[in-house]
Order: C-alpha cells, then sequence, then structure tokens
C-alpha cells in the first residue's frame, strides 16, 4: 500500500492488513504535519510504534483514531520507540499511565533522555549558549536559538541491535540505525517484509543529521547514518512503514537515493571550503549551504538545526581526512587540507 502525503485533515487511520494499523497524530506548528503512529495486533494487547506529540489534539487524535479502528488506548500493552524525539515519544508516557503498558527505547537514547531529566533549566541553557558562541553564532541570535526541550518519559525497558520486542507470536526485530539520534531504531517485522522506519528512512524529505555540541570531536553522526542506510539497504526491497510522509515500497532503493544525497552534499561542502582562504566557522560554513529557504529567512531555531546540520557534515569530512579544524581557535574553525 502506498499514500501520498496529503494535510493532516484529509488523513484518516488505516487497516493496513497483516494486524498492522496506522494513525495519524497531529504536531501542532510542524511543516511535517503529522506523525504516523503504527499498531500491533497481539494476543497481549496492541503495541504501538511511536505515539505521537504530547499536545492534548495528539491525544485525541491517537485514542479517538486507534477506537475507530476498535482498539481501546487502554489495552495498549507496549509502545517501542524509534527515538526520542517528541513527536515520536512525547505521548509514551500518556499511553502508560492509561493502559499500563510499558515503554521501550533503545539504551542510547535512554542514556540521553535521562540526561535530560537531570539537567536543570539553568544548565541547559548555559550549555546552548556556549555551543552556539563555539559555533561562531551572533550573540543576539544564539539568545533566541537557545530552547528547553520537554523530556519524554523514561522508558522501563532498553533496547539493544537485534533485539526482539515483546509481541508475541509475531518477529519485531529492532535494527539499530543511528544517525538522526545515536539510539535511533527501525522495526523489522520479520514475518511480513516491513520495515517501520521511524525517521531513518523517509520517502520524500531525508532527516536531520546534527552533532551536538556542534564541536564535538569524538563521534560522527553523518557517518554512523550512511552507515545505517546501507545496513538497511542491505535488509533489501522491503515495504517501508515510515513516521512522516506515506508509506512506500523498497526501502533499499530509498535508502540508496538518501546516501547519494549526502555524498553529493559532501562534495560541495569540501569544495566551498577549498575555494575559502580563511578558515570558516560553523555559523559561517551553514550560512553558506543550501537549505530548504534562504538562511536570512530562517528563523533563529532552524539556523541552530542547520548549523548541527553542518557541523555533522564538517566531521565527516575531518573524520575522512578531507578538511581539518585548526588547532587553539575559539570559535571553532575549520578549512579545506590540500587534495
Amino acid at each position: 500500500m502506498k499514500s501520498r502525503r496529503r494535510p493532516y485533515a484529509e488523513q484518516r487511520p488505516q487497516d493496513l492488513g497483516g494486524g498492522v494499523w496506522s494513525v495519524p497524530v497531529p504536531i501542532p506548528g510542524s511543516p511535517l504535519g503529522y506523525t504516523l503512529v503504527y499498531a500491533l495486533e497481539s494476543p497481549k494487547g496492541p503495541v504501538l510504534v511511536d505515539s505521537g506529540w504530547n499536545h492534548p489534539d495528539a491525544w485525541d487524535a491517537l485514542s479517538g483514531g486507534l477506537a475507530t479502528l476498535g482498539i481501546d488506548v487502554s489495552t495498549v500493552s507496549g509502545v517501542v520507540v524509534t527515538h526520542f524525539h517528541p513527536d515520536h515519544a512525547g505521548l509514551a508516557g500518556q499511553v502508560k499511565d492509561v493502559s499500563g503498558g510499558w515503554i521501550a527505547m533503545h539504551e542510547a537514547d535512554a542514556a540521553l533522555v535521562r540526561l535530560m531529566h537531570d539537567y536543570a533549566a539553568d544548565e541547559h541553557e548555559s550549555f546552548q549558549s556556549d555551543m552556539l558562541r563555539r559555533a561562531g553564532a551572533d550573540p543576539g541570535e544564539a539568545r533566541q536559538a537557545v530552547s528547553r526541550p520537554i523530556p519524554p518519559a523514561l522508558p522501563d525497558r532498553r533496547l539493544r541491535d537485534g533485539d526482539l520486542v515483546d509481541l508475541p507470536g509475531r518477529k519485531l526485530r529492532a535494527v539499530h540505525t543511528p544517525g538522526h539520534t545515536p539510539g535511533h531504531i527501525c522495526l523489522h517485522l520479520e514475518d511480513a517484509d516491513r520495515l517501520f522506519t521511524g525517521d531513518h528512512v523517509l520517502p520524500d524529505i531525508t532527516p536531520h543529521v546534527g552533532i551536538y555540541p556542534y564541536d564535538r570531536d569524538d563521534v560522527d553522526p553523518l557517518g554512523d547514518f550512511l552507515d545505517s542506510l546501507d545496513r538497511v539497504a542491505e535488509l533489501g526491497p522491503l515495504d517501508a512503514l515510515p513516521a512522516h510522509e506515506w508509506i512506500f515500497p523498497d526501502v533499499a532503493a530509498r535508502a540508496a537515493e538518501i546516501r547519494h544525497h549526502h555524498d553529493e552534499k559532501l562534495v560541495r561542502l569540501r569544495a566551498l571550503l577549498a575555494q575559502r582562504p580563511a578558515p570558516l566557522t560553523i555559523w559561517e560554513v551553514a550560512a553558506m549551504m543550501t537549505w530548504n529557504r534562504p538562511w536570512g529567512d530562517l528563523p533563529p531555531a532552524l539556523k541552530g538545526m542547520a548549523a548541527g546540520e553542518a557541523a555533522a557534515h564538517l566531521r565527516t569530512l575531518e573524520a575522512r581526512g578531507e578538511i581539518r579544524r585548526v588547532p587553539g581557535v575559539d570559535p571553532v574553525r575549520f578549512q579545506a587540507l590540500d587534495s
């Protein structure tokens, strides 16, 4: 089954066959429009893949949408979260409160959720402000870009790569696909040749891959993401059930397209740095890259995300030995190495 993205108002819960249903859940104020939450049949009660944004309208859509499919949210046995972002994990705690079910998440994202709960608001703001300063952001924009995300509920169960989700009678296996988040997972329904892709592989857009703090040199999220795309491609032409947009066939082909997109982006970025005689800050690099609208039209929060994505691409080029960061400078700066 394949369905194109339509405005949220035109979305409807669907029976996808084989004991799988989808419920569109709105994301207030987001151009994505909605998260596709999936329900899988189980003798213990349905298991949800993701839960949607924590908002009253989203809760009404989730519980009401499940009800139109003959599922009472109080019977849900568990929620397996593809990653910790609020449009995926936001309502998991409320589902647990109503149903008594469990929440499962990859251990790497579970650790981040714990950190978010333990971090005081003023510590988080100080962390973000300093990160933006080291990236070369204008002080005024840096102040506006600081935000405090509301952490989702802590998971009861931590998953690792290859673990089977508690879904009696079915085989739903966690496939660790880091990049969009450190603990992002896809979920392979092995008895039906279906892959719940979360945000890892989407049919039309590419997911955000950033690095936080921007100037870390001990991780390579984009490199991890590209490796994860290769891993998904090796699963073959499975039907993809993503968290946004629409269901589509042949996840392997789409994974290859996304990898090609980033490979080209890396080539352009390397060339951009090679053309500049002076090293560039992360903020300067982000301002020179191509986004879905001109840099000057991006609000501060989106500039912060764009800088995170620019930083991830710079880090991959650095890891490949194509560029270097200038030692001992603040803000951090990068320059191309001679070919």
